[in-house]
């Protein structure tokens, strides 16, 4: 089978032959039809983060495909079901985080495409557990960003509480924020989206966002104040500036909720009196649970959300990376298999 390998960080990835490998106890062979490619992807393969994977790997954690061959302990009527590959490759099951519905805060977690290899490849393993079925109406290629992009946005929004006619400030309409945007009006948010591309802020628009501020040439804090001052303000941007703009474009007892993940060691200040003072709460939100992907994929089939994508080739990967790095793919970019 073909595979996109990191051979070394920050070097080019590699279009390797490798074995099909085999599904292990409790593991499901997947043949992989489309994987969408994430920011995580990118900082995975170049070694961005403190933690980092361990090489040679195969990145990618959005992949959609059927099962053609079961490991032992896995009842072979999951074979022909079409799975979506998550972030989430597996976790312990028993620790209190899972045990209470918080599986994505599992110590012992295992990630795809970053502790083990993902989907980049025509051909992966996964935990059985932890693969989730795709509904016959969503197709595979909008599947794929649904299992990342769409999952991580939807489990902000209800880690926000957003309740309807509170206004949320999307910072980063693209990839994520494409759909972010989507969510928030889904449960009746007023949306203000934030970005330095017109051709996002233009999609965002269109997606029925209520504001759009382009941030390289107006002042967000001051563009949200005018509307009244943010309730919710969802940091999708990587760019340190948007932590601090989106701090302060909240309204008293605002709930920042951060998302994107920098490079290296990031870290933000936040004053104390106007946090104490002004009741502000900071939410962390990463990805989302098996539970949370499913509501994503039954949302979609019924309708109610749109996927933005352009398909690319494996062997165009870095090509794909170069795009999203430069700010130049509207929204996703899907390899197709």
């Amino acid at each position: 089978m073909k595979a996109a390998v990191v051979t070394g960080f920050g070097k080019p990835l590699e279009i390797q032959e490798r074995p099909v490998p085999e599904p292990g106890p409790g593991q499901v062979l997947v043949r992989m039809e489309t994987c969408g490619i994430c920011h995580t992807d990118i900082h995975a393969a170049r070694g961005d983060w403190p933690v980092r994977p361990r090489l040679p790997f195969v990145p990618g954690h959005e992949g959609i495909g059927p099962v053609t061959a079961v490991g032992f302990g896995v009842g072979a009527g999951l074979v022909g079901s079409r799975v979506a590959v998550p972030w989430l490759g597996s976790s312990c099951g028993s620790c209190r985080y899972c045990v209470t519905g918080r599986e994505t805060l599992c110590e012992s977690q295992v990630n795809t495409g970053y502790s083990v290899d993902g989907c980049y490849a025509e051909y992966t393993v996964a935990d059985a557990r932890a693969v989730v079925r795709v509904p016959d109406a969503v197709p595979s290629f909008e599947a794929a960003p649904l299992t990342c992009a769409g999952v991580t946005t939807y489990k902000a929004i209800k880690a926000a509480a957003v309740v309807p006619a509170e206004r949320v400030a999307v910072f980063g309409a693209g990839g994520l924020g494409h759909l972010a945007v989507q969510y928030a009006r889904l449960v009746g948010g007023f949306v203000s989206a934030v970005d330095i591309e017109p051709d996002k802020l233009g999609l965002a628009h269109q997606l029925g966002a209520d504001q759009v501020v382009n941030s390289r040439t107006h002042d967000p804090v001051e563009e949200i104040g005018r509307a009244g001052g943010a309730d919710v303000a969802l940091v999708l941007a990587t760019a340190p500036q948007a932590f601090e703009q989106a701090f302060r474009s909240l309204d008293r007892g605002g709930r920042l909720v951060v998302v994107a993940l920098p490079g290296g060691d990031a870290s933000m200040d936040l004053p104390i009196h106007k946090t104490v003072l002004g009741g502000i709460s900071v939410i962390g939100s990463v990805v989302g649970t098996r539970q949370d992907l499913a509501e994503v994929f039954a949302l979609h089939a019924a309708g109610r959300t749109r996927v933005i994508a352009e398909p690319r080739r494996l062997e165009q990967v870095d090509d794909a990376f170069d795009e999203v790095l430069g700010g130049r793919a509207e929204a996703r970019l899907v390899l197709e298999f």
